[in-house]
């Protein structure tokens, strides 16, 4: 009775995060530093490390090693950002605050495999300009964008020896996009009806990840995962827009990760991760063939992001049998160049340094609460505005979160 009861709640949880909005916000890029509330709290650290039943998402081999569980959370994410156009300051933020869900579920098949179900929101991005129009730049005010992307991820983990795990899950992705206030570049676009204001469409796509955490005793473990491009449908409502005719892929990516458990009360980790954004055209193309290639084009012109490499490393230390206090540091390249700032001015995706807090409190033997604070440092990129305009643009984004979450053992 007591398994039906955690499974119907569980489906219920999964109905509704899917039907809920999903991240609008930019960290690692676009990504996320951390895929759990545990995870976050310590930079976002997860591919040797795994906490929870959302470990899928950083690496599915994890999955294995963090039994039967259930874990539910929500993050309330607030960005700031803002562009300085030939000296004039506009606010990027007219929605400013945003929730993001989590819910995972693990079971163990026997001591050595596991089956679980990861939600977790990949990334995003949004802004908002409500005054940009006295920019004098062709924006309207209004101009924006809102990229919204969820991932739904059953997955397989078996521990093949004592010290070996290796784990797969499918990416199931739905993801939507809309743009307001680009009116006035529509003589630029292959389908000038992309850049007038046609509210949200969306689109689908189906991934893997495959990971691996080996146990090299003396609390010692390493991991690897990779994650190949994932192929989605075209936004149609935005083929005169984004590059090879509406095509918004999700980059590879891949990583490798280290957790030691340097003494029975302290847990040290770091990951490196790499994510390849200039393979996706409507992401990594230069904007500088603007008004040489129209919007939406075969290889037209995207925002110009670089591959960014991810450091991410955290410390948990178990205070007593029941609190654990977690803290980390997350640094990423900025992908966002000079020559490229004008178009980004609706994608500010530029912070590089996250400092992170957390911890888990033991309400009972079989259920805890966790929670986690990220800091985003402000960082800002200044560069020319695209030709025919004169001048210079400077971009800059902060941003705050704060989550918490429910662990349920069993």
């Amino acid at each position: 009775m007591e398994k039906n009861r955690l499974a119907a709640a569980c489906a219920a949880a999964l109905t509704a995060a899917a039907l809920a909005p999903g991240v609008a916000h930019a960290t690692d890029g676009y990504f996320q530093p951390g895929y759990s509330v545990r995870s976050t709290g310590m930079g976002g650290v997860g591919i040797a490390l795994a906490q929870d039943a959302l470990a899928a998402a950083a690496n599915p081999a994890g999955m294995a090693l963090v039994g039967n569980r259930f874990d539910a959370g929500l993050t309330l994410f607030h960005p700031d950002r803002e562009a300085q156009i030939n000296g004039a300051t506009f606010s990027g933020n007219d929605q400013s605050n945003f929730l993001i869900p989590e819910i995972g579920y693990n079971r163990m098949l026997n001591p050595d495999m596991s089956v679980g179900l990861s939600l977790y929101g990949n990334g995003g991005m949004n802004s908002g300009y409500s005054s940009i129009l006295a920019s004098r730049t062709g924006l309207l005010n209004g101009a924006g964008v809102d990229l919204q992307q969820m991932f739904i991820s059953p997955s397989f983990a078996w521990r093949v020896t004592p010290g070996n795990t290796i784990g797969v899950a499918l990416d199931l992705v739905h993801q939507t996009f809309r743009a307001n206030g680009l009116n006035n570049f529509a003589g630029y676009s292959s389908y000038p009806a992309s850049l007038q204001d046609p509210g949200h469409d969306s689109s689908n796509g189906v991934g893997v990840r495959i990971g691996w955490i080996g146990q090299l005793g003396s609390g010692l473990s390493v991991g690897a995962t990779y994650q190949p491009k994932i192929h989605m449908s075209s936004f149609s409502k935005y083929r005169g827009l984004f590059a090879d005719g509406g095509s918004f892929d999700i980059p590879a990516n891949y990583g490798v990760g280290v957790a030691w458990k340097a003494t029975p009360s302290w847990t040290l980790a770091a990951d490196v991760e790499r994510i390849l954004y200039s393979g996706v055209s409507a992401i990594g193309n230069t904007s500088t063939t603007f008004g040489m290639v129209p919007l939406g084009a075969a290889n037209g012109p995207g925002f110009g992001w670089s591959d960014v490499t991810v450091v991410k490393l955290g410390a948990a230390w178990a205070f007593d049998d029941k609190l654990t206090l977690r803290a980390g540091w997350n640094h990423t390249d900025n992908p966002v160049s000079a020559r490229d700032v004008f178009f980004n001015t609706i994608a500010p995706g530029v912070v590089q340094d996250h400092a992170t807090l957390g911890f888990t409190y033991a309400l009972a033997s079989n259920i805890d609460v966790s929670g986690d604070y990220v800091h985003a440092f402000k960082h800002s990129v200044t560069g020319q505005l695209a030709p025919p305009l004169s001048g210079s643009e400077t971009l800059s984004m902060t941003q705050d979160s704060i989550g918490v979450s429910i662990g349920y053992k069993f």
